[in-house]
């Protein structure tokens, strides 16, 4: 019987140290036994300059084996706080002052904005260093041969590994701690419904600072020492180039991301064919079962789409891999946590018994937090019984697969008639000529709410308002009807590619 693995330290230190853990464009491959002499650096120098495992580091870097090699090393031992490096001076003061960061790693001779905030903070800065030649990173601090720390892997499974903010949507960011526990309940979950092993390779075009990235893409391949490769960033130019150097078996991705790679697809076939992948996921946002169907189709294998958030370390449900049954439209079985329904108070544990019955979608798990830093009202609203409420509503179908109906903080109410806005954007999607699109809301003086949505065109095609009019009112009853229809070339999203519809209509120019 195989033993479970609590914390970053019990998983990686028995890792043969000979298996590949990253691959990169125009860089050396990083073994594992290179990756644990970094986290043996990494961990003496911090210490030697007093900081201990609860302290909180922050981390601005992009994505890459840098950023890969560092949120390993300091959530193995310390508190890691990854940060989006595009952030202003202001907003990376806000999230320094929020954290109460000790530290802030960043590259050398890199991020203006980030240093220019520590400074005005007096938070230390810790340059990270890259020598080319001989393919290593280190942080630039000059430990004292005497004061080095001996490597003691002295984290427990209790202990806090990450702090990630919430996207803040719908109001302000809240601090989500992820013990050692959470973070590796959740890459034995994904591990587990992908069936990874120590061959595969995925590739990750997730950013790093998002637990989707994090844990998807970098945890679950480590959790079965599988190897990462790591670009500098998405570029859809690009995917089709590191699909035939590297030949992953998977990539994790959002719905904008994957739409992105179908749309240059069709001057890649002769690619896509002689890199054969086992597999495509994506999660963090609801894939459109038309871009489902014609992900399968371009490249011949199953998309798995799961069901995820930062509470929950990432995962909650996902659909399975063949030959289990994969639903379009629906975020699958639960795949980790326990998962049910909440509906006037009452908790509803029995799948089978509350088919086709919608409630508040509430999970309980290994892999869920136990709570916001310093947020009482917070934890308050969010927790019933142990069991965490997501926000999201959703529905059981008669085989236990969950499909979400709505978010509901996102529920449009026009006149008091209740409108899911992912109705909506499934039925403009079923277009042709439609690309992507979003449905949101806009304050109306009399209706309280109006619904909007914003399309995109796909290349070459002629389609007016009126006509997206027309075939919505063929489509859904008159209330659910869009008031405008907007056609534009792109729509505003949040940093980690997900399409952000609270507050949209600010973001548009819509008065």
């Amino acid at each position: 019987m195989t033993q479970t693995k609590n914390t970053l330290n019990e998983l990686i230190l028995k890792i043969n140290e000979n298996n590949i853990f990253i691959k990169s464009p125009d860089e050396s491959d990083i073994t594992y036994g290179e990756l644990i002499s970094y986290m043996k650096d990494t961990y003496s120098k911090l210490s030697s300059i007093k900081i201990n495992k609860e302290d909180k580091v922050a981390i601005v870097l992009g994505n890459g084996s840098s950023m890969a090699c560092t949120f390993i090393a300091i959530a193995a031992n310390f508190t890691s706080c990854p940060l989006n490096p595009s952030y202003t001076k202001e907003e990376f003061k806000f999230y320094y002052d929020d954290l109460s960061v000790k530290a802030v790693i960043i590259e050398e001779n890199k991020s203006i904005e980030a240093r220019a905030a520590a400074k005005e903070l007096n938070i230390e800065v810790i340059n990270l260093k890259r020598k080319t030649e001989f393919n290593t990173i280190t942080l630039d601090i000059n430990t004292d041969i005497k004061n080095k720390k001996e490597y003691l892997s002295e984290t427990s499974q209790e202990d806090i590994a990450m702090v990630l903010h919430t996207s803040g949507t719908t109001s302000r960011p809240k601090m989500v701690p992820l013990s050692q526990k959470n973070l590796l309940a959740s890459a034995r979950n994904i591990s587990k419904t992908l069936n990874l092993n120590e061959n595969d390779k995925c590739l990750n075009i997730m950013p790093m600072f998002h637990i989707h990235g994090l844990i998807a893409a970098i945890l679950a391949p480590i959790y079965k020492s599988g190897t990462i490769i790591t670009p500098s960033g998405f570029d859809a130019l690009k995917f089709f180039r590191w699909l035939n150097d590297f030949k992953p078996t998977w990539y994790t991705a959002v719905p904008t991301m994957h739409q992105a790679i179908l749309a240059r697809a069709p001057r890649n076939i002769d690619i896509i064919k002689n890199n054969q992948l086992k597999f495509i996921r994506s999660s963090s946002a609801s894939l459109p079962a038309t871009v489902m169907e014609k992900l399968e189709n371009t490249f011949n294998t199953c998309v798995i789409e799961s069901y995820g958030m930062t509470e929950a370390t990432h995962q909650m449900t996902s659909n399975p891999l063949p030959p289990n049954k994969r639903k379009a439209g629906s975020v699958g079985l639960a795949a980790g946590p326990e998962v049910a329904l909440l509906l006037d108070d009452k908790i509803l544990h029995n799948i089978k018994e509350n088919q086709n019955i919608t409630g508040q979608i509430i999970i309980k798990g290994e892999n869920v937090t136990v709570g916001y830093i310093n947020n009482p009202e917070a934890n308050s609203e969010s927790y019933i019984d142990g069991w965490f409420l997501t926000g999201d509503e959703g529905v059981f179908d008669n085989d236990g697969y969950l499909k979400i109906t709505g978010r509901l903080k996102e529920i449009i109410n026009r006149g008091g008639e209740k409108i899911s806005p992912k109705e909506i954007d499934e039925i403009l999607m079923e277009h042709q000529s439609i690309q992507q699109a979003v449905a949101f809301s806009v304050p109306h003086e009399k209706l309280g709410e109006d619904l909007y949505a914003a399309v995109i065109i796909k290349e070459n095609v002629e389609i007016s308002e009126n006509n997206l009019k027309e075939y919505c009112q063929q489509r859904l009853t008159q209330f659910k009807i869009p008031r405008k229809i907007l056609i534009v070339e792109e729509i505003p999203k949040g940093a980690t590619g997900k399409l952000q519809r609270i507050g949209l209509y600010k973001k548009l120019g819509i008065k």
